[in-house]
């Protein structure tokens, strides 16, 4: 493994965590919510979701297709540069928004959310690249380690603005921290060679719609195992989506947390999140990343069962540490579980898919949550509902068989 490439890569994850936390988890949902649309029974909630859920269709439809060009045509990089730069343009628009703009704050969001979630794909098709079967785990982890790290940093650097009420710039700063801290990955990470020979757009595109419906044929019909793990991160990631993307609002609205607490439980968070990751690193190799996914599956069915019920803060600051530790060792476990069916030189393509089912899993979560939300003017009916994407995703995963190291 080459030390820089292995850094540059976790530094990505690094700097994406700006726009997930202040963005996608934290200050913008309430800021959009309460501010620009108006939370009155739930509408506030209702709107988040929708663009939250279109946005992600976007990004599962046109997924492994992207992926299958990106690996046709030798132009991931090329593809990680550009949503990462699309990305960081939209959010710096958001500066501009102003209470009532409903609509304009939505396809912002919209627009914002499938440069950033799109991109990842290209991100995560490196890991199989870039460290050898019996190190994934720890890289994996330490991707998200780094990047609850990031987190952190942005949701510091915000804390004073959101004081302040000057969020448009706290919008600027997720701008400027996301693009610095990724140049590294543009510098570092490795140059893509073809895998087709010369030909034009409508030619690579043809090429990649090809191989991306070959890897879903391939991993749905011919591979029970990867259906099976498949099926299972649709449901379970459906769950951490949702959590991820009501917390703060739940926070707010049904426990009375202010701005500044909301950053500081976020902050918690985070901590717990990264303890999680590097905790449970070398277990996922040494243990196998199913075995980690389990574990963490019966801490978030824990945690909706919890929330449902909880009517604290204090309660709620215990909840929220227990969640950090299963999300930090959730997402590292379940991209290092997914790489080990992928075969060689179709990263893109197969992570594509992988991308599919997490981007199609974050549609009907928020829906429901939303829905739930306002047809009983109560979220925490809708928390319960959460908990059954993780008791399906249980139920889906424990027949799977991890696929052996390459001989």
């Amino acid at each position: 493994m080459k030390k820089s490439v292995i850094i540059s890569w976790c530094l990505y994850d690094f700097a994406g965590a700006s726009y997930a936390a202040v963005i996608a988890a934290v200050i913008f949902p309430v800021y959009y919510a309460n501010h620009i649309v108006g939370n009155t029974a739930g509408l506030g909630d209702l709107w988040w979701g929708r663009a939250i859920s279109l946005s992600m269709l976007i990004v599962a439809v046109t997924s492994p297709f992207a992926g299958g060009i990106a690996d046709r045509a030798g132009v991931r990089k090329k593809f990680l540069i550009a949503y990462t730069l699309a990305a960081v343009f939209f959010v710096s628009m958001f500066s501009f928004l102003k209470a009532g703009v409903v609509i304009g704050g939505f396809l912002l969001m919209v627009a914002a959310n499938v440069a950033k979630e799109g991109g990842i794909v290209f991100y995560n098709s490196y890991l199989p690249d870039i460290a050898p079967w019996e190190f994934r785990g720890r890289v994996s982890a330490w991707g998200f380690a780094l990047g609850y790290v990031g987190s952190a940093a942005a949701l510091l650097i915000a804390l004073p603005l959101v004081r302040t009420g000057r969020f448009p710039l706290v919008w600027l700063s997720v701008s400027a921290f996301f693009l610095i801290f990724s140049l590294p990955a543009f510098h570092f990470l490795p140059r893509d060679e073809r895998t087709a020979g010369e030909g034009s757009i409508i030619h690579y595109a043809a090429e990649g719609t090809k191989s991306a419906i070959s890897a879903l044929r391939w991993l749905w019909l011919e591979n029970p195992g990867a259906r099976s793990f498949l099926l299972s991160y649709l449901f379970y990631q459906d769950g951490v989506n949702t959590v991820i993307i009501f917390s703060s609002i739940f926070a707010s609205k049904s426990l009375g947390f202010g701005p500044t607490e909301l950053v500081a439980l976020y902050l918690a968070v985070q901590i717990t999140a990264f303890l999680g990751a590097f905790a449970m690193a070398k277990p996922a190799d040494l243990w196998g990343p199913k075995k980690v996914i389990v574990f963490t599956l019966f801490l978030w069915v824990f945690v909706a069962a919890a929330a449902t019920f909880v009517r604290q803060k204090d309660q709620f600051w215990a909840i929220a540490g227990i969640a950090g530790l299963g999300l930090g060792s959730i997402q590292a476990a379940s991209r290092t579980l997914f790489s080990r069916f992928i075969p060689p030189g179709r990263q893109s393509e197969f992570f594509g898919v992988y991308s599919m089912m997490g981007k199609t899993s974050a549609i009907a979560g928020p829906l429901i949550f939303g829905l739930v939300s306002r047809l009983t003017g109560s979220e925490r009916p809708a928390v319960a509902a959460v908990g059954g994407l993780f008791l399906l995703g249980l139920a889906f995963i424990a027949p799977l068989r991890e696929p052996g190291a390459p001989v």
